[in-house]
């Protein structure tokens, strides 16, 4: 079977060509979602190579759906390409961990046990005195590497189980004081190491 006759079969219309559609789809819809992160995490050169790769697939992608209208299956694996990439590229995004992030801590308990945890760790906090509906508290700042978060709040939990904390994305910092960095590889796309 050449390439002409296996192009115009009922396999490619209704087998090859919904899997090519989905696999683009998904692809180019998994670099959308990474390039939003790396714009947002201040990562200017990155965003647009990768901004070009993907309108690239995203034209190969829809140019066939254009070609291929009546067919039901194409639209289906557009439609579950699209889904299915969102899910990969936060996915994706969660295990690349870029970036910092700000963590405030509120504590109506003696917070020293919690910032000397944090200091342990290397971490620079900053602590403040504050009034709570129900009294006194202490709010714990921290801005740490993104990749650390989990590790983090792990901590939080197990020295202050009801405290509250509210985690914010950190665009950039002058001065921070953070632990030794553990080698966990894309350091090139880290920004504030």
């Amino acid at each position: 079977m050449d390439l002409t006759s296996l192009y115009s079969s009922d396999i490619f219309k209704w087998i090859i060509l919904p899997i090519l559609i989905f696999v683009l789809r998904l692809t180019d819809v998994s670099l959308g979602t990474l390039r939003i992160m790396f714009i947002s995490r201040g990562l200017k050169y990155l965003a647009p190579i990768i901004a070009f790769v993907e309108i690239n697939i995203w034209l190969l992608a829809i140019g066939q759906i254009i070609m291929n209208l009546g067919n039901i299956v194409c639209s289906i694996a557009y439609a579950a390409g699209f889904a299915l990439g969102n899910l990969l590229g936060i996915t994706i995004e969660e295990k690349l961990s870029i970036g910092l992030v700000l963590v405030r801590i509120i504590t109506k308990h003696d917070a020293e046990k919690l910032v000397d945890c944090l200091k342990e760790e290397k971490y620079g906090v900053t602590i403040h005195d504050a009034e709570g509906l129900n009294g006194k508290v202490k709010i714990i700042f921290a801005v740490i590497r993104r990749k650390d978060l989990s590790e983090t709040l792990n901590r939080v939990e197990k020295v202050h189980p009801h405290a509250f904390y509210t985690v914010e994305d950190v665009r950039s910092v002058g001065e921070a004081i953070f632990p030794v960095a553990k080698n966990r590889g894309f350091g090139f796309l880290r920004k504030g190491k």
